[in-house]
């Protein structure tokens, strides 16, 4: 499973606009095509990951509310829980 979402959205474009799509990104995000390739192919299970720019800039070119190109959940404690917690 990838730890981002960009394949299942690219799989349910047309074929045309899948390849044009290929070429625009990276360059409209300002990476190269490699670069490109490998954030698409980051595993979950990898330390790996898109620079949160770089991540914003994607949701919002495939028209994407924030945090829905991310295929994980993290898990994590409000502020309040963890000063009550750790009594620092």
């Amino acid at each position: 499973m990838f730890k981002y979402r960009i394949n299942e959205i690219l799989a349910n474009m047309p074929m045309k606009d899948y390849r044009k799509t290929l070429k625009v990104i990276p360059e409209a995000i300002g990476v190269s095509a490699n670069t490109f390739s490998n954030y698409r192919n980051i595993k979950c299970n990898e330390d790996k990951d898109i620079p949160h720019q770089k991540v914003v800039l994607l949701e919002k070119i495939f028209g994407l509310s924030s945090g829905e190109l991310d295929n994980f959940h993290l898990a994590y404690k409000p502020i309040r829980q963890l000063l009550d917690e750790y009594q620092i």
